[in-house]
């Protein structure tokens, strides 16, 4: 897949470009929402021979509009290309997003973005906009597009009526409901980060754990421990995550959750190493123990329910 990232004002032109097929959108989490829009761009582009695209905007354009500090992301820009680059498309577009772009008039954005691109047909969900104060609609894109493209609209995708969206399944990983997100995503909900040095306790209780620092600007899901699998150097473990803030141990709680996860049958020094947990199922809220020994028992318990889950499934 071709990446090519964008600033306005652009100095392409159409003859930059072979004739494509556009899949348009922020695409936060590549949900199966946005899978099908893409893959239906994907699908045109090959009935007619053209090249398959998609376009996406960087940053968050609630963190340029409204100055917007925590995200909640379900994805991070490399995680999201990884993931569209996984559906088997050609070229992929990554527009910053900035105020002048954003106060692009929507006729503007369509010949800069669309017409100038050798774009042949754009395909993009219902509620998608473009252009300044998102004045742009799927309805209008008929006559913003000079007759120069087609188009085709993406209706509104539903899991027991309610629309599959980014919104959706944060609320949904907010609660902990992983196998609801997984059902949403296409896939088990994962959070990348780096293995970094905890206060080592687990090892003393013969649960050594490894800590995982993600992206303040990620999602992570409710505090709890999790039936999770965990991923580095292009091998998958199976193991328990907690998230949380060890009541048991801490008397204050930290600004921030810590990720901690009990990888089994795995004994490797591991800091500073790129990893990634997918979370199947949310096994227990996080809770204070009255002793080591009744927290040992716990995690015990928390291990066999994860094993038995991951046999089962």
């Amino acid at each position: 897949m071709k990446i090519i990232k964008l600033s306005h004002p652009h100095h392409f032109t159409r003859d930059d470009f072979d004739e494509m097929t556009l899949a348009l959108g922020y695409f936060d989490g590549v949900h199966k929402g946005h899978q099908r829009v893409i893959l239906k761009a994907k699908e045109i582009a090959s009935a007619n021979g053209m090249k398959s695209a998609v376009m996406t905007f960087h940053p968050h354009p609630l963190v340029v509009l409204r100055k917007q500090k925590q995200l909640d992301s379900l994805t991070t820009l490399s995680e999201k290309i990884k993931l569209i680059e996984e559906l088997g498309i050609d070229i992929l577009f990554i527009v910053e997003f900035t105020n002048e772009f954003a106060s692009l008039l929507p006729q503007q954005f369509v010949d800069d973005y669309i017409i100038s691109f050798n774009v042949k047909h754009v395909v993009a969900g219902f509620d998608f906009t473009y252009g300044h104060l998102g004045k742009g609609t799927m309805e209008t894109l008929p006559f913003h597009s000079r007759k120069e493209f087609l188009h085709t609209t993406v209706e509104k995708q539903t899991d027991d009526d309610k629309k599959i969206s980014s919104s959706l399944i944060r609320n949904v990983i907010k609660t902990g409901e992983m196998e609801y997100a997984h059902k949403l995503l296409g896939r088990p909900y994962t959070v990348n980060g780096v293995v970094i040095h905890g206060d080592k306790r687990g090892r003393t209780i013969g649960f050594p754990t490894a800590n995982i620092d993600v992206d303040d600007s990620i999602l992570v899901p409710e505090t709890g421990v999790y039936a999770v699998t965990f991923s580095l150097n292009e091998k998958e473990y199976k193991g328990v995550c907690n998230i949380g803030y060890k009541p048991t141990f801490e008397q204050e709680q930290k600004p921030k959750p810590s990720i901690e996860v009990n990888i089994f049958e795995f004994n490797d020094e591991i800091y500073g190493e790129k990893a990634s947990i997918s979370f199947y199922k949310r096994l227990r809220s996080e809770q204070k123990f009255s002793s080591i020994e009744a927290l040992i028992n716990q995690i015990t318990k928390d291990k066999e329910e994860a094993l038995k889950y991951f046999e089962k499934n």
